[in-house]
This record gives structure tokens, C-alpha cells and sequence, in this order.
């Protein structure tokens, strides 16, 4: 699994995911992932923060290298656990100075280690992306449904495909011109912090599918909402918010936060 900024994840994912391997972790730490924290996980911080409060328990379902797991445990006063399907994720993760409680392995689609009912909230970040069918991403999705208390928010951050083609300023997904439908293959072009590019093969997920698959999931109250740039000028870091034009960001936002609560 794994966050963009972390990059696309693989929770659930099979053999040949985007990240795999040793060097597929070494490559998603260092990606930037500007535009995430401009319009991303901002808006899934703030989510969470109006539903648990500090020590209660928040999963992050594809944790990748942790960074983005330990800043909601820093910001939130949380008791964090990252699960992910891929060690060498979990060891970069574990070897970070994180403020993350626990890291877990997820096998099989299925986090043995964490019981029912054992989340206060889950958020997952960029995890859809590398699923190949709708089956499993409905698979994902009641595995977080089994690891929430009933009531409990679950926070899903994704992009939109129907996107294609628009530069960001760390990301492009799809080609120019190109339509994607669900399942479909296209790549992801994200840029890395040292201002080089590299491209991941992913699958485009439009975010319509997503609230009827929740309710199949055992989820209800689902919402979803796409951050503007004048949105996040009150809620991102102010130094990213100001350092950069957002143009592509500003004329076509291409996340989408999808909110739900475990029924």
C-alpha cells in the first residue's frame, strides 16, 4: 500500500504493484507529493479531527513509509497503526522517527493482527489506485468496515481520473485526451523531490463508484467532497499554500475526499 506523498498504495494489491520490492519503497519515500498536501490530506486530517479525539485509535490502511501516518498522530493526538501489505513499506516505516504507535502487515486482504471493531476511524490515502477490480477494492473496503467500531468515520482519499491528462504540480494522471472507465490501466506521472519524474502503471477508480460499494461494505452517511485551492489556503500549510501559482490545481481540482461511517 502507500500514500502519493507518499505515493499511489497498494493495500490488497498482488504481485507487480507499483511499489513493490525494496527498490518500489525506496522510490515512493521520495516522492513529493506537493499537490497532496495542498488539496489531500489537509482535508482528511481535518475530517478525522471532527470525529476522534486525542488517544483513540486511527488505522491507516496503506501506511507506505509512514510519513503521512505520523503527521495525523503528531496533528491528531491519536494512537496511530499503519498496515500495509508490503515489508519493505513497514521497514522503511518502522526505521523512520514516526509517531506512530504499531505497524501491521496486511495478508491476504486481511490485517490478522487487529481484532473487529478495534479502530476509532480508519483513512486510506491512494490505495485504490493500484487495484486491478472493482472486487478488490470492495474486498479493501469491508476489511476497514471489520477493523472500524460501528459509528466509527472512515476518511478515503483518491484522485479523479476523470482528470486525465491535467499537469499538477507533483502529478498527472492518464494521458491527454484519453477517457478512462472503471478498472481501466493508465499512468501516473509524479514528481519526486529532487524534481525529476517517475511514472507508476495504476488503475483509474471513478469516484462515482465508491458510495454504492461503501453501502455494500456495511457503511452509511457516505459524502464526498472535492477541496479547492481557496479552501486550503485556511487549512494547508501556509509556506506550500503560498510558494507556488496552483494554476492547474485552481481551473481543475483532482481530489476527492469520500467520507462514510461504519453502520
Amino acid at each position: 500500500m502507500s500514500d502519493w506523498s507518499e505515493g499511489p498504495r497498494r493495500a490488497g494489491a498482488g504481485e507487480g504493484a507499483a511499489w513493490s520490492g525494496r527498490e518500489g519503497a525506496q522510490a515512493f519515500a521520495a516522492v513529493e507529493a506537493a499537490t497532496d498536501w495542498l488539496l489531500g490530506y489537509p482535508f482528511v486530517f481535518r475530517a478525522l479531527s471532527r470525529r476522534i479525539g486525542s488517544g483513540q485509535v486511527l488505522v491507516d490502511y496503506g501506511c507506505g513509509p509512514g510519513k503521512v501516518a505520523g503527521h495525523a498522530a503528531r496533528l491528531l493526538g491519536a494512537r496511530v497503526l499503519g498496515v500495509d501489505t508490503s515489508p519493505e513499506m513497514l521497514a522503511l516505516a518502522r526505521a523512520s522517527s514516526t509517531a506512530v504507535a504499531e505497524y501491521h502487515m496486511v495478508e491476504d486482504g486481511r490485517v490478522t493482527a487487529l481484532a473487529d471493531g478495534c479502530a476509532d476511524a480508519v483513512m486510506c490515502n491512494h490505495v485504490l489506485a493500484s487495484l486491478p477490480t472493482e472486487e478488490a477494492v470492495l474486498g479493501v473496503f469491508t476489511e476497514i468496515r471489520r477493523l472500524l467500531r460501528p459509528g466509527g468515520p472512515f476518511v478515503l482519499l483518491t484522485t479523479d481520473p476523470a482528470c486525465s491528462g491535467t499537469e499538477y504540480a507533483s502529478l498527472r494522471i492518464g494521458e491527454p485526451g484519453r477517457a478512462y472507465g472503471p478498472g481501466d490501466e493508465l499512468t501516473v506521472r509524479l514528481r519526486r523531490t529532487d524534481g525529476s519524474w517517475q511514472e507508476v502503471r495504476n488503475h483509474a477508480w471513478p469516484v462515482g463508484l465508491f458510495p454504492g460499494l461503501l453501502e455494500r461494505a456495511g457503511f452509511r452517511d457516505v459524502v464526498q467532497h472535492r477541496p479547492s485551492v481557496d479552501e486550503a489556503l485556511t487549512v494547508a500549510d501556509a509556506d506550500l499554500a503560498a510558494g507556488r501559482a496552483w494554476s492547474a490545481e485552481r481551473a481543475r481540482p483532482p481530489l476527492v475526499i469520500t467520507t462514510a461511517l461504519a453502520a
